[in-house]
């Protein structure tokens, strides 16, 4: 005997005889009666298409609004931007580098023996005239901060900074003390600058290194906050490879790429509309949404052109900062361009 094969209509729900009735919302989703979470928000680019006047139907001023309400438009939380450099083992800052004193400030001098303690020998201390000129020529303030006129670092931020940018820098020195020069010791400050509200306009933090802090110290355990870890940074090939527009961009030019990407936002937007995910949190939920189509339209406005990542074309860094030679043949150099970048 043959058996009859009963043929379903394809919206037909999936009832198998080995399984129970649905009792479940999970039972329910599962054998086609209920249409889950998945099925609204991530649809086919082909799906979002069945109505090809509705993506045409909006401009892109119609985003600007979400995307002040998702807080895309705020770039680096309106804040300076922040880097640290993570230094360990003999870098000796304060007093030989940038001079300390006691409560009056920097230039209210410690004692001989205090400068010496801070690796200044005593005849160079700030307080005193400089045998070899005749003149207190020991402190440099033209960085709105004061400096010891011998000071490597010094020389090296006055070999980068013009003349003029000079009167714009400012400065704050904060003596702390660690037990050894090794890199345990709890003062990479990253989380608490973001505590304070810093944020990226692409990443929150980055670093140069793979560890928790993203630098050589560890930070502080009270501080550190594992959904903003800091993601790697130290080459020219780690910032153009930082935002991945698939094929899009190449199939279409970068203006028509972001156009589908608002179009894709705006029809899942009225599809949102129309369901509820029966989730108790179903506003947050649409909103989570709503926010990640707009932040990727945006992305692919900003950086859809590999160009606008590429350290070794930008002309404020390779020439004003670094020259194209050492930027060639040091790492360091490359290290802390794609840093900037």
């Amino acid at each position: 005997m043959r058996r009859k094969v009963k043929n379903l209509s394809p919206d037909a729900p999936l009832l198998y005889p080995d399984h129970p009735r649905p009792v479940t919302r999970r039972d329910f989703i599962r054998q086609g009666l209920m249409a889950g979470l998945g099925a609204v928000t991530t649809p086919s680019l082909f799906g979002l298409f069945a109505n090809p006047g509705e993506a045409r139907a909006a401009l892109s001023s119609d985003l600007e609004a979400l995307k002040n309400a998702c807080g895309i438009d705020t770039l680096g939380g309106g804040k300076i931007p922040f880097i640290c450099f993570d230094l360990a083992g003999g870098a000796n800052i304060a007093g030989s580098n940038v001079l300390t004193g006691r409560q009056g400030g920097q230039l209210d001098f410690l004692t001989t023996a205090g400068y010496n303690r801070l690796g200044l020998p005593g005849d160079m201390v700030p307080s005193i005239t400089n045998p070899d000129t005749g003149l207190n020529d020991f402190i440099n303030n033209e960085l709105g901060l004061s400096f010891h006129s011998d000071s490597a670092f010094l020389r090296g931020i006055l070999e980068k900074v013009s003349v003029g940018n000079r009167a714009n820098i400012n400065g704050a020195v904060i003596p702390a003390r660690s037990e050894n020069d090794t890199g345990i010791n709890p003062h990479n400050p990253m989380y608490a600058i973001n505590r304070c509200g810093a944020d990226g306009e692409l990443l929150t933090l980055i670093g140069s290194r793979s560890s928790d802090s993203g630098g050589n110290s560890v930070a502080p355990a009270d501080q550190i906050d594992p959904s903003v870890r800091p993601t790697k940074v130290d080459r020219p090939s780690d910032t153009t490879g930082l935002v991945d527009t698939g094929k899009l961009v190449g199939l279409l030019d970068q203006s028509d790429a972001v156009a589908v990407m608002e179009a894709i936002q705006r029809i899942s937007d009225m599809k949102l509309d129309s369901v509820n995910t029966g989730i108790s949190t179903d506003q947050v939920v649409k909103e989570l949404v709503r926010c990640g189509y707009v932040k990727s339209a945006d992305l692919v406005d900003r950086y859809g052109d590999p160009a606008a990542l590429d350290v070794t074309a930008d002309t404020d860094i390779i020439g004003p900062i670094f020259t194209q030679a050492e930027f060639d043949s040091d790492g360091e150099f490359r290290k802390t361009a794609s840093v900037i970048k």
